[in-house]
């Protein structure tokens, strides 16, 4: 992933803050020398945040499903979220004085892909904990996972420790504050999918340029 300057997250903290709030991604596995393809798998995913180590990453997938047989060739994938994006038309893009019907269009975004070396959880000890670690943040309601143990023998868990974390919030940040703010006026104004999301990445990160 390119990533000009402009785009550069603050810190890796801002990074895991997006991937937690998203819990959804794709997990892609390229697997051995010999796989064609990679593997790409969209799942849910828990944040999990370890006393004096860094976050990690826990889901839990079928046992049939093919990334299995890719992490077990070469046990690193990488975990990609792009789940905030927003169309910027030509006509809010122009710059002050440019015509606006020769505005070029563009897209606001933002992006965290994490690079892990991946653990597979089988012992069913270690994937009720891993259950339980999801359970907690996604629905701490439901019963105990120990009561659904008859379902363990269909699944596999997989721990992701990271290497690298990479992030792009690609929200203006190579044009003045004055441009920005009217992109960021039309926005709240248009109110079409995504278009929240990105306004908060818009306001979010604007004392971090000043």
């Amino acid at each position: 992933m390119f990533v000009p300057r402009p785009d550069a997250p603050r810190d890796d903290a801002e990074c895991w803050q997006h991937l937690a709030a998203a819990g959804f991604g794709t997990l892609v596995a390229a697997g051995g020398p010999d796989r064609e393809v990679p593997v790409v798998v969209p799942t849910q995913y828990t944040v999990h945040d370890v006393p004096g180590s860094p976050p990690r990453v826990v889901l839990h997938l079928a046992r049939p499903n093919p990334v299995w047989a890719a992490v077990a060739e070469r046990p690193v994938a990488v975990l990609s979220v792009a789940r905030d994006w927003a169309y910027v038309p030509g006509a809010w893009n122009a710059g002050s004085g440019t015509d606006p019907d020769l505005g070029v269009p563009t897209t606001y975004y933002a992006a965290v892909q994490v690079v892990a070396d991946v653990e597979v959880v089988e012992e069913p000890g270690a994937l009720l904990d891993l259950l339980r670690v999801q359970l907690a943040a996604l629905d701490p309601q439901l019963a105990d996972p120990q009561a659904h143990r008859n379902v363990l023998r269909g699944i596999r868990g997989a721990v992701l420790h990271p290497r690298e974390v990479r992030g792009k919030f690609k929200v203006g940040g190579n044009r003045d504050a004055a441009h920005r703010a009217g992109v960021a006026q039309r926005l709240a104004g248009r109110d079409g999918p995504g278009d929240a999301a990105v306004l908060a990445h818009l306001h979010r990160r604007e004392p971090a340029r000043r």
